[in-house]
């Protein structure tokens, strides 16, 4: 049984919160070794513990970005190696923390309701393999506790 995903019910700090969603991924994640299953659910779980405007993954495939599951509007199909946050975290290989996406040379808008962005590589092998990609509708939205909690329920996947 998996536990229930009640924002109120998390914790009061951003990072008590992290730490329960943590391990409600993990109970999700464990012993599914389907990678869009997963994804799936943990789209849908943090998006619900923290109302983000946009929640989701892109998956690498044919060289490029592809839309994969997510949560809140209609999104940007395929991202190019290099473009907009998504792709220059893929072209680095690391976490991008964007407070103001107008401030980011090549930003991608999919929504101009999107303020602030953080994407969050995800690795196998060393080799990135597609990427978590979090929008909110507030500037300044995202910080280092977010940086480290998402990477690590990232490795979970």
């Amino acid at each position: 049984m998996h536990p229930h995903v009640e924002g109120e019910n998390l914790g009061s700090s951003k990072i008590e919160k992290y730490n329960s969603l943590y391990k409600i991924v993990k109970s999700f994640v464990d012993g599914e070794n389907d990678d869009i299953a997963n994804m799936a659910n943990v789209a849908s779980i943090i998006h619900k513990a923290f109302s983000f405007w946009w929640t989701g993954f892109y998956r690498v495939i044919d060289g490029e970005l592809v839309l994969g599951p997510f949560q809140g509007p209609v999104a940007c199909t395929r991202i190019a190696f290099g473009r907009g946050v998504c792709g220059s975290a893929w072209k680095q290989a690391e976490t991008l923390v964007v407070p103001d996406v107008d401030e980011f040379p090549g930003h991608i808008a999919c929504s101009s309701a999107s303020k602030s962005e953080i994407v969050v590589p995800i690795k196998k092998g060393g080799e990135v393999v597609g990427v978590l990609d979090i929008d909110s509708q507030y500037l300044g939205t995202f910080d280092e506790i977010d940086k480290e909690y998402l990477e690590k329920i990232v490795d979970l996947l």
